[in-house]
């Protein structure tokens, strides 16, 4: 493993324990050069998961496009980086439990809609703000109701 502060490519394990989902392996490292410490998460790689887009186009799946979505909707809102991620680890959980080669990526909107309602309501409505790409104020209104019953 790559020291991610100096790049020196000889890095030791310090510490190994099950991460707090069960599903991966929460590994200190220290860098044998530098000495500074990290934490790197090891997991089971999936069987590789393809996304149908709306047009019917075809990409690999990609948890960096869900973490974007979601940090961005979460944007100056009282949640920390690790509710986040543990939120999002839900959402590949849940994902991956689905237990097929594709799946479209409507499907995953609606897994990460249905989550973030939950999590919090502002970074609901912001994600399903453009996610339901919301043509006028009634739409949107209509979305804030929805979200009050």
């Amino acid at each position: 493993m790559k020291c991610p502060f100096c790049g020196q490519e000889d890095t030791k394990v310090i510490d190994s324990r099950p991460a707090e989902d069960n599903c991966s392996i929460r590994r200190r490292r220290q860098c044998v050069k530098c000495k500074k410490r990290f934490t790197t998460y090891e997991k089971v790689e999936a069987i590789p998961l393809v996304v149908i887009k709306k047009d019917d186009t075809r990409e690999p799946y990609d948890r960096a496009k869900i973490e974007a979505g979601i940090f961005r909707s979460c944007h100056k809102r009282p949640v920390s980086v690790d509710s986040i991620n543990k939120l999002i680890d839900e959402i590949e959980n849940e994902i991956f439990n689905i237990e097929e080669k594709e799946i479209k990526s409507s499907t995953i909107g609606e897994i990460v809609m249905d989550k973030l309602k939950t999590f919090e309501a502002v970074a609901y409505v912001r994600f399903a703000s453009v996610y339901r790409e919301f043509k006028d104020v009634n739409t949107f209104m209509q979305e804030l109701k929805k979200l009050l019953e």
